[in-house]
């Protein structure tokens, strides 16, 4: 029998919503209403208010305190259009940073710059006074056109806000300056426009990939007076995404040689390890960093909050912590009760919707105004429904929201005194881009880790030196994998035919790569250059984010009314039939998914209970790429190919986490090719170990669960982008193996990573689960909230003396990264 653990497309449990009682740090009546709009409680105060009532002082595992710090300016670089500098100083800036100045410096020196420093230090400032410049260079240009450029960004409403913030800033400039966004919910009468007039024009990858580049004739004005292309929250381009958004970059570097121009690069990020490699390897091109931060900043009181143990037991009796999410909410309302303008960051979009509907029915025991000011913000809104809310938060109206991290980047929502982050966000550099979304005007800002009851967030809690004492994670990404590289060589030959003298800007796997595509009959070699063959349009052999097809449009079987999306990846799991589904504030059950039409019907339902899907994976080894011995054991790391299906799904009573029942689902399996590490063990080591036959399946299954928790410390991933399998007797290894891999088509780095880090990931998968205080397994060390077979069995005592005999064999030098 396999124990498998999913990435991605399992919702958490919701056990228990309230099993404590609600205990508000401020009192719940009409004197404490919110105060006036400019009234700034200090962090310290807020964290105060919330710890003041009964217990909840020893729920605070650790606080830290960063100290305010002063600025530094420096004069802005003589090439920098008068005209520009004047209308920053109406925007009430006298003087730059000098990290802003010597980021426009570069700029117009012709060099691609990356600008990495703290959250709110003024970025945006940065690459637009040189991309100004430029603009209004151009709009004196004999040809009417002039210079134009591109801004990327991963989101939508990050793109929004950019809008705002240019026209805000080059509204004393005239119509020098067109700024206008281009995505998928650019009204197609406007789409023309943007093409023939705009000269500052924003868009995201995913329409650069599937529309611009595609129709790059239509763009050729645009395209020929390209001079500078800016790439937003640079650092969330990583795994699969970054790899595909790094091919798309070349393609566009490509075409806009085609027209004759060369653009320059101006890169932000607030959270970037080695910023100038991975941007160099984002785009291919040479790119000088700035990483001294010259801003001010305000302080900053951040909490590490541990939920309280309940009386109720979960799977195998296990103790249960209240959830990160019933806590948040809690906390959530207390903030919003003291006027603290508040956003927490929640890791589900479910967890998003049930946070603001527990926090809109406590707010409105104090008054029946409050809920109105709270809301949920996620993926998959309804363009209008995004739009609403975004102008809700700018204006003040909302005074609390619970999010995703569809509102984590860049989204300037200044006034903000706090933020919640539900659960650990998966790597430091989003820890710090959520907390960082706080005090944005340079005031001072509380920020509260809220944990979850898993391993890695009840380590984190408890090792606050992992957070606040390392640097953030470095920036993996793969442009060279085939499962990427191959589909943007198809699409580059749609847009131009490819010819010798491309293959160098895709990397030293295209020329292989080529000959197969030909094979296939994809590509076909004329004279000098390679065409595209099919009908079909080549960008959409692949979705850039690894969604796996179109998403499913959720449905209200009564109306007929669009409620929002769901990705293909996570419907069979979100929104099965039988499933519960939220959808700002209101609760649906989904009646039929029709994966042909990619539809999920549903309708307006009051269950008492919530939904969790279960599945079955199986994994094969296709390739075995690199094998170290560990002693008598091996860790290997190669290419896998894992099948997955979801098979079944728990109902749970929502105040317990009671399991009521399970209900049987006929949905197709999955398949994924992708890359793992995995180690075996022999008998004998079993033996010296004394991991009994009857104990391996749970030691192995404990082992595994809480490697995968662990890994976020190691690699650039979250425990949902990870998979893994643990078998007592795998069918091409002949041994007790455990699997850990990509949860993504053709690998992400993860399984890599942890292959060259294995004896530190290891050791502390070891220490994690040895230094759990529960008897025989629990969520803070080796159950897991997406294991597709109820945490059954496990068996915490023979994974410790497992692991332990393990690493007795690990080399002293770690296999070297290539």
């Amino acid at each position: 029998m396999a124990f498998n653990h999913l990435p991605a497309g399992v919702h958490d449990a919701l056990a228990p919503l309230s099993a404590t009682p609600v205990t508000h740090s401020v009192s719940m009546a009409n004197d404490q209403l919110p105060p006036e709009a400019g009234v700034h409680p200090a962090p310290r105060t807020v964290l105060d208010r919330l710890t003041a009532g009964a217990d909840r002082a020893a729920r605070i595992t650790h606080t830290e305190h960063l100290p305010p710090r002063p600025g530094r300016h420096a004069p802005w670089p003589e090439k920098i259009r008068p005209e520009v500098v004047d209308a920053i100083r109406l925007a009430g800036i006298e003087r730059p940073w000098a990290h802003q100045a010597l980021t426009a410096e570069r700029a117009l020196r012709g060099e691609s710059v990356v600008v990495a420093t703290g959250t709110a230090s003024g970025k945006s400032l940065a690459y637009l006074a040189p991309v100004l410049s430029a603009l209004l260079d151009g709009a004196e240009a004999p040809n009417g056109r002039g210079a134009t450029t591109l801004y990327l960004a991963p989101t939508k409403a990050l793109a929004a806000d950019q809008r705002r913030a240019v026209r805000a800033l080059a509204e004393p400039l005239g119509k020098s300056v067109r700024p206008a966004v281009y995505d998928g919910d650019t009204p197609v009468e406007e789409r023309e426009w943007v093409r023939q007039y705009a000269n500052y024009a924003l868009t995201n990858p995913d329409m650069l990939h599937r529309s611009i580049l595609p129709a790059h004739p239509k763009w050729s004005s645009f395209l020929r007076a390209l001079r500078y292309v800016v790439i937003d929250e640079c650092h969330t381009y990583r795994g699969v995404f970054g790899s595909h958004v790094a091919q798309v970059l070349r393609r566009l570097r490509r075409v806009c040689a085609r027209y004759g121009s060369h653009p320059v690069f101006l890169l932000a990020s607030a959270t970037a390890s080695d910023p100038a490699t991975a941007a160099c390897r984002l785009t291919g091109v040479p790119v000088a960093e700035i990483t001294e931060d010259s801003s001010p900043r305000g302080e900053l009181v951040f909490a590490l909050w541990e939920p309280p143990l309940t009386e109720f037991h979960g799977e195998k009796g296990a103790p249960v912590r209240r959830t990160a999410t019933a806590e948040t909410a809690d906390l959530l309302t207390d903030l919003v009760v003291q006027g603290v303008r508040t956003v927490a960051f929640v890791r589900s979009r479910r967890g998003a919707e049930l946070i603001s509907l527990i926090a809109q029915e406590r707010l409105a025991a104090v008054d029946r105004s409050l809920p109105s000011r709270v809301a949920a913000y996620r993926g998959g809104y309804l363009p209008e429904e995004r739009r609403a809310i975004e102008h809700a938060l700018h204006s003040g109206e909302l005074l609390g929201l619970s999010a995703t991290t569809a509102l984590e980047l860049g989204v300037d929502v200044a006034g903000l005194d706090a933020v919640l982050i539900s659960g650990y966000p998966g790597t430091r550099a989003s820890l710090w881009q959520q907390a960082g979304r706080a005090g944005r005007t340079g005031r001072g800002a509380l920020a509260v880790l809220v944990a979850r009851d898993d391993p890695l967030d009840t380590y984190l809690v408890h090792h606050p030196e992992a957070l606040f004492r390392q640097p953030v994670e470095s920036t993996v990404l793969d442009p060279d994998n085939p499962y990427v590289l191959a589909p943007h060589l198809c699409a580059a030959a749609a847009e131009l035919p490819l010819t010798e003298a491309d293959l160098s800007l895709f990397g030293p796997e295209a020329p292989g790569l080529l000959t197969q595509l030909e094979g296939r009959k994809l590509l076909r070699r004329r004279a000098a250059a390679w065409h595209w063959t099919r009908r079909e349009r080549a960008v959409d052999l692949t979705d850039i984010r690894g969604g796996g097809g179109r998403p499913v449009q959720v449905v209200e079987e009564g109306t007929g009314r669009l409620l929002g999306t769901v990705d293909a990846a996570a419907a069979h799991a979100a929104v099965h039939e039988g499933a519960v589904h939220l959808h700002q504030g209101r609760t649906y059950l989904v009646r039929h998914l029709d994966l042909d039409a990619s539809v999920a019907l549903v309708e307006q339902a009051d269950p008492p209970y919530s939904t969790t899907a279960r599945d079955t994976t199986a994994i094969s080894i296709l390739e075995t790429s690199a094998e170290v011995p560990w002693g008598d054991a091996r860790l290997c790391f190669g290419s896998v190919e894992v099948t997955n299906q979801v098979v079944s799904f728990l109902r749970r009573r929502l105040i317990t986490g009671e399991v009521l029942g399970e209900s049987k689902l006929d949905l197709p399996p999955r398949t994924l090719r992708t890359r793992a590490v995995w180690w075996t063990v022999t008998e004998d080591q079993l033996d010296d170990a004394r991991v009994h036959p009857e104990a391996l399946g749970g030691a192995l299954h404990a082992a595994e669960h809480a490697s995968i928790g662990m890994l976020p410390l190691f690699a650039t991933c979250d425990r949902w982008d990870i998979g893994g399998v643990s078998v007592p007797l795998h069918p091409d290894t002949l041994l007790p193996t455990v699997f850990v891999y990509d949860g993504h088509s053709g690998g992400a780095g993860f399984a890599e990573r942890a292959f060259h880090t294995a004896a530190e990931w290891l050791t502390a998968t070891r220490e994690a689960i040895a230094a759990c205080e529960c008897e025989s397994g629990c969520p803070s060390c080796v159950q897991s909230p997406k294991c597709g077979n109820g945490n059954d069995p496990l068996d915490k005592k023979a994974a410790i003396r497992l692991l332990t005999h393990l690493l007795k064999g690990a080399p002293p030098n770690p296999p070297e990264e290539t």
